[in-house]
């Protein structure tokens, strides 16, 4: 018989490279359908017409993809605490990650039938790839204190950030090569369709991409330490633990105030990303299609790029200044370039602004997992708190993306949206000055 794998030791470079490969592989998601390749595809698909009949209305393009993202984390919101509690009874959060994750990828290959024929399909799959990618991160994230130990999370967690961007950009540079040059590829047609069709193709290298290379994670990641079967009587303890954590709150000073801070700002950051290569596709005066193809694409890459530093120096920065101090500048910095975005109508403006907030975008999601993950008490059942955590975001999420949705759609214009945002921006940084200034080493305290 083989020899069982000797689990990896909490804290031992090993595991926490394992686990921050899981970024590697689902950060394809985040960047070629979320950001890049995908609403360029859907810029191109509605060129010629920007409305979606439905229920007998026509909705403006960019806002049905604003509900069906919020229509998303609304299942997202309310089965995880279910998905949470069943893994932390049963002890195999594992198990429940490998479901989304493949849910998640085998969606993005069913992009590939996305057209105006099936846009019900295509958004159907779009639903269902967001399921899979947001909801394997609550278990994803809730193995951070498992495998690091409270001094290492805050670069444990910009590492997985920094390869997230990494093999993110690796993947959406073959995919430009192919949408620019699919000759090369061997994809025949006039030169529309053959760039439509290499955008399609992008989609499926992205599903191959996180199925396969989640595998290193799978393999490292800890296992279950029993396994029971799952009954109706366990099936709400989910939800029992968050009105657990929910009580715990009471006692637990600097994380009560730090949830509704991180809901302010998350609401808005995870938003304006959400829609802010719809924004350049839309709002840019780009000279021609092929310009913002290659524009958009550009100005992605050029953000995942400088994100990599930005996550790594907002972890030395939160070493040296204090956690909390470091989000509220990165706060700060967020509001000036919403503000900046306003005005934002040329190719060079756009690029610009994406230099910079790539500078802070990983940080500031980097440096909030890791906050929290400090901040929550020592307990096994850390899907629990993280469950909290995640529901948290993705409830701010739908919300700023129905308000972003309506904006849009009752304006007529992305700008007025991503000018509200502001005001999340400013109550987030009013929220974290209530929580005491203290150093990284004793948030755990």
């Amino acid at each position: 018989m083989k020899p069982l794998k000797a689990p990896l030791e909490k804290g031992s470079k090993k595991l926490i490279n394992a686990w921050a490969f899981y970024d590697w592989a689902n950060s394809v998601y985040s960047l070629v359908i979320s950001s890049a390749i995908f609403p360029i595809y859907y810029g191109v698909l509605f060129s010629e017409i920007n409305t979606i009949p439905f229920f007998g209305y026509e909705i403006k393009n960019t806002a049905v993809i604003s509900f069906v993202t919020a229509f998303a984390f609304v299942i997202v919101a309310f089965i995880s605490p279910i998905l949470s509690g069943i893994a932390d009874y049963i002890g195999n959060k594992k198990k429940f990650m490998k479901i989304f994750v493949y849910l998640g990828s085998l969606s993005c290959i069913g992009l590939f039938w996305f057209e105006l024929e099936t846009i019900y399909l295509g958004l159907f799959f779009y639903f269902l790839a967001l399921i899979g990618l947001w909801a394997s991160l609550v278990f994803y994230n809730s193995y951070l204190p498992d495998i690091a130990y409270p001094e290492q999370q805050d670069r444990a967690s910009a590492r997985g950030f920094s390869y997230g961007y990494i093999g993110s950009v690796i993947l959406l540079l073959v995919n430009l090569t192919m949408v620019m040059k699919p000759d090369l590829f061997g994809i025949q047609g006039s030169e529309n369709e053959a760039t439509i069709t290499a955008m399609k193709y992008s989609f499926i290298s992205v599903g191959i991409w996180w199925a396969l290379f989640s595998q290193y994670s799978f393999y490292f990641l800890p296992k279950s330490n029993h396994e029971v079967k799952v009954t109706k009587d366990v099936f709400w303890n989910g939800y029992k633990e968050l009105k657990t954590v929910w009580k715990q709150l009471k006692n637990l000073t600097r994380l009560k105030r730090f949830l509704p801070a991180f809901f302010l700002y998350s609401m808005a950051l995870q938003t304006v990303m959400l829609v802010a290569a719809y924004f350049g596709e839309e709002e840019i005066a780009w000279a021609n299609s092929s310009e913002k193809t290659v524009g958009l694409i550009v100005s992605i890459l050029l953000i995942q790029i400088v994100a990599i530093f930005g996550a790594i120096l907002t972890a030395r920065a939160s070493e040296r200044y204090g956690n909390i101090p470091v989000l509220i500048a990165i706060n700060l910095i967020w509001v000036a370039l919403c503000i900046v975005a306003y005005y934002t109508r040329t190719p060079l403006q756009f690029y610009s602004v994406a230099g910079f907030v790539g500078l802070v975008m990983g940080g500031l999601q980097s440096l909030s997992r890791s906050t929290y993950s400090k901040m929550i008490p020592d307990t096994p059942d850390t899907t629990s708190f993280f469950s909290f955590y995640d529901v948290t975001e993705k409830i701010g999420i739908v919300i700023g993306m129905i308000c972003f949705g309506l904006i849009d759609h009752i304006s007529g214009s992305m700008r007025n949206g991503i000018l509200f945002f502001i005001l999340f921006f400013i109550f987030g940084i009013f929220m974290l000055l209530r929580i005491p200034k203290i150093s990284v080493a004793n948030l755990e305290s």
